[in-house]
């Protein structure tokens, strides 16, 4: 496999990223007393920061692998808005098709650190459904961006947070099979079931228990083969490709399948690995068309960013060199 090429294709796609985008603000500070007002501690601050989450993460991902990208979401007419909509400008990511609410806020979740410890997660967000106008709003700044920019690939990132509803869902799939844009999906349990028709469905292997409400705790070729056909009567998908947390991940087209292993590494941050693997096999399928080598790179992929610390976007160069070594 010429890998330069590969990623040098990569350049050429075009990738809507639609869900739930979020802002991530961390506050970092010192502990050395008890408020004397409450039994909490008092948190000196030193340091804050920003930074692009949820949907936001896999467009990152995207970008630094190459593709051009877009992100289509529903913020508040709030500054946390303002701030996420600068934040993704800065990262070279389209903002031109982000819808503003007046029904919503921004979702905001605000981390304080200290001595590398969470002290505590504030929740700032709306997570029930969009209204009708918002979901108006958001499908017509999607028809406009496939007239616009006749794209490869759309990616639907679903957080729970309300963007996407089961009408969206069903609309976008629909718009996207008619003008052929490969559809990739990162679903969580309350629309599991709503992806009908798309091309990649990439679940956790949690999710798919929570979701087909499967007991068995086995692992095994056959029993993931048996997910994938449960899946399949339900959705009508092409690719099943199920992360397997440190056991790698599984893939099945057709009668294609395989669980692929991790490849060993030094752990030290799970979060957002999720993010990179829809990512990367969105990108590597829309070039390639080759499920087995999606599967073998995106997992790949997912391991390199476990090893940082912290939500962090895949390193192409990094990515190159694994795949080069690992691959061929």
């Amino acid at each position: 496999m010429d890998f330069e090429k590969l990623f040098s294709d990569f350049t050429r796609l075009k990738v809507a990223v639609i869900g739930d985008v979020m802002l991530d603000t961390y506050w970092w500070g010192k502990v050395d007393r008890i408020s004397p007002e409450a039994p909490v501690p008092v948190v000196a601050v030193s340091k804050k920061e920003q930074r692009i989450g949820g949907a936001g993460n896999v467009a990152l991902n995207v970008r630094s692998l190459g593709a051009k990208v877009s992100m289509i979401s529903v913020l508040g007419k709030d500054d946390d808005g303002e701030q996420l909509t600068k934040l993704l400008q800065q990262n070279s990511i389209d903002t031109k098709y982000l819808v503003q609410s007046e029904n919503r806020i921004t979702t905001n979740k605000i981390r304080i650190i200290s001595r590398n410890q969470h002290m505590m997660r504030l929740d700032a967000e709306v997570t029930t459904d969009m209204v009708k106008e918002d979901e108006e709003k958001l499908l017509k700044a999607f028809e406009n961006f496939i007239a616009a920019e006749k794209p490869d690939v759309v990616i639907l990132e679903d957080y729970n947070k309300g963007v996407l509803t089961e009408n969206t869902i069903e609309k976008v799939i629909a718009l996207s099979k008619k003008h052929n844009i490969i559809t990739a999906v990162d679903p969580k349990r309350k629309n599991f079931f709503a992806y009908r028709g798309v091309d990649i469905f990439k679940p956790n292997l949690k999710e798919i228990r929570d979701g087909l409400n499967i007991l068995s705790d086995s692992v095994s070729l056959d029993a993931l083969k048996d997910m994938h056909l449960l899946l399949k009567d339900k959705l009508g998908h092409q690719i099943s490709l199920i992360t397997l947390s440190e056991k790698g991940v599984f893939y099945q087209q057709d009668n294609n399948a395989a669980i692929i292993p991790t490849h060993i590494r030094s752990i030290a941050d799970v979060s957002g690995a999720g993010d990179t693997v829809i990512a990367v096999a969105s990108l590597v399928f829309a070039a390639e068309r080759d499920a087995r080598l999606m599967a073998d790179m995106s997992n790949i992929a997912g391991g390199l960013v476990c090893e940082e610390v912290g939500t962090v976007a895949i390193d192409k160069g990094k990515l190159v060199q694994e795949c080069k070594l690992l691959l061929n």
